[in-house]
């Protein structure tokens, strides 16, 4: 199952893969987590003036245009595709036909097969069996799959392959793809078949990322193994009917009429239909079909998990378990990418559990996953920290469905998108007053209520205001104190106007109860050219 992911800002695709009855709980399993006293002060990170949803609706005809002409620039026979705000579906639409026999427009209700963006469907209900403690992510995958026992491995000290493993695809496996793409419709005896008779390590265990749609499928069973039901079931009866994904189907059989997207493949200057696979053992790497209307609750559900608050936890799994989803493991440095612009900007970039989570230059990240079999090419990216997703579907045989360098540009440049930011704690803006202060001043007073033990053993108290009374000097008269920039909770950057530029003080308060002043640095900037 080709997954692509493409980033946006960095100019470049860089691919997280190569091209394309109850059991009852097990041994073992951990307990679900009792509830601990919550701070009653703690405030969440907040948009400073929420209008962007209002913003990027003004987008919708620029958005229909540069899809329209990538459609025609690429031989895609019909797109759809859809942008989220939070738990909005802001605007959508579609060009082209769903079915070029019956010339059948596509819509944004039409069901496109999302191949490997399947993925994360299967890696959430593993966390939801987790979760309910029926498994645990460190037991061994053969505990469930004991057609995996038997296993030869590269090396004596490859660790066993456990469940985490192959929600990360560090199982060892090779990739994939194409041959996975052609297993989809596979009965379950195939597939344990295959561990059997074994399988051919491109690595040990644990020891690098190499995209695997054999490991998914294996995920697929488990559910099966623990839920005592086929996964899609499992699935179906606990995250799709929940999230209202009426129109979210497992068989392409399933679809109403008039509502299925045929794939296609462009070859000797011409449209080839592609034949449809129906759902099998492999279906847990990618064999769901869905619309963009539904598809977009799924992305909506995403973004809710942010940011970390004590408001009800109400969603199919917990937020907690969705932003573990989304943590890159195994992350690598991009340092040759470039950003729309061309110019240099280097990303971080790693797979998480059926995600794949880019950090660029600028501090931007996203999450996202494509999805490609033959005939089709889907992609969806959400940005957590403003709270917007994108979705596009495609009926052409591995092919980016959208321009999304172009999205990136009109998101990041044309609206200057702006994220969260995190409000001042209570006792970061109580310390920020103290430690104003005492820089100004060197005020004795405030010392035993401000300092920790540490922080005069590690830079005596005379050495220490020589310091800070030299960048004093070189400042001037201060003029002001600016607002503090939270990092967290504990910590922070404030600056200080002062005649001659800027000072600026950076603190970071101990994980005492009471918490006190650890670290202070504070410099000095001229303005530019020594004058104001």
């Amino acid at each position: 199952m080709k997954a692509t992911s493409y980033f946006l800002l960095a100019g470049a695709l860089l691919s997280l893969a190569s091209c394309r009855t109850e059991p009852g709980k097990e041994a073992g399993a951990q307990p679900v987590a009792k509830a601990h006293p919550v701070s009653s002060s703690y405030q969440p990170a907040r948009f400073e003036s929420d209008d962007r949803a209002e913003k990027i609706r003004g987008l919708a005809p620029e958005f229909q245009r540069l899809i329209e002409e990538h459609a025609q620039s690429r031989h895609i026979p019909g797109i759809a595709y859809g942008v989220v705000v939070d738990g909005e579906l802001v605007f959508s639409g579609a060009t082209g036909l769903l079915d070029l026999e019956t010339e059948i427009p596509a819509a944004t209700s039409s069901g496109f097969r999302i191949a490997s963006m399947s993925k994360s469907f299967t890696a959430m209900a593993i966390l939801k069996l987790r979760d309910e403690g029926r498994l645990t992510l460190s037991d061994p995958a053969e505990k469930y799959v004991p057609e995996m026992a038997g296993l030869e491995y590269l090396t004596s000290d490859s660790p066993v392959i456990t469940i985490e493993n192959l929600l990360t695809m560090t199982a060892g496996f090779p990739e994939d793809n194409p041959w996975g793409d052609r297993q989809l419709d596979e009965p379950d005896s195939m597939l344990t078949g295959l561990m059997t008779s074994g399988v051919a390590f491109s690595n040990p265990a644990s020891f690098e990322f190499e995209y695997s749609n054999t490991g998914f499928a294996l995920l697929g069973h488990i559910i099966s193994v623990v839920s005592g039901r086929p996964y899609q079931q499992y699935i179906t009866e606990n995250i799709l009917k929940p999230l209202d994904m009426a129109h979210t189907y497992w068989e392409y059989d399933s679809v109403p009429p008039g509502q299925l997207a045929h794939g296609y493949r462009w070859e000797d200057e011409q449209w080839k239909p592609e034949p449809m696979l129906h759902d099998g053992s492999f279906g847990a790497m990618g064999g769901l079909i869905t619309t963009i209307e539904d598809f977009s609750k799924y992305v909506s559900l995403h973004l809710s998990a942010w940011p970390p608050r004590s408001a009800a936890d109400n969603g199919p799994v917990k937020r907690s378990s969705l932003r573990e989803m989304q943590a890159p493991r195994f992350p690598r440095l991009y340092a040759g990418a470039r950003d729309w612009k061309g110019e240099p900007c280097a990303v971080i970039s790693g797979y998480g559990y059926g995600l794949g989570s880019t950090t660029f230059c600028n501090g931007v990240r996203l999450v996202s996953h494509g999805g490609a079999l033959p005939g089709f090419g889907s992609n969806y990216v959400f940005f957590p920290e403003y709270g917007v997703g994108l979705m596009a579907f495609g009926n052409l045989t591995y092919t980016a469905p959208w321009p999304l360098q172009e999205f990136e540009k009109l998101l990041f440049e044309n609206l200057a998108l702006q994220p969260r930011s995190l409000p001042v704690s209570d006792i970061l803006g109580e310390r920020t007053q103290q430690v104003a202060q005492w820089v100004r001043t060197g005020d004795t007073g405030l010392e035993n209520a401000l300092m920790a033990e540490n922080f005069f053993m590690d830079h005596d108290r005379e050495h220490r205001r020589a310091d800070i009374d030299a960048v004093l000097k070189q400042a001037g008269t201060i003029q002001s104190v600016e607002a503090l920039k939270p990092e967290n909770q504990l910590r922070g950057t404030f600056t200080m106007k002062a005649a001659n530029g800027q000072v600026t003080v950076f603190f970071t308060l101990t994980p005492e109860r009471e918490a006190k002043l650890q670290e202070l640095e504070v410099s000095f900037q001229p303005h530019p050219g020594g004058q104001e």
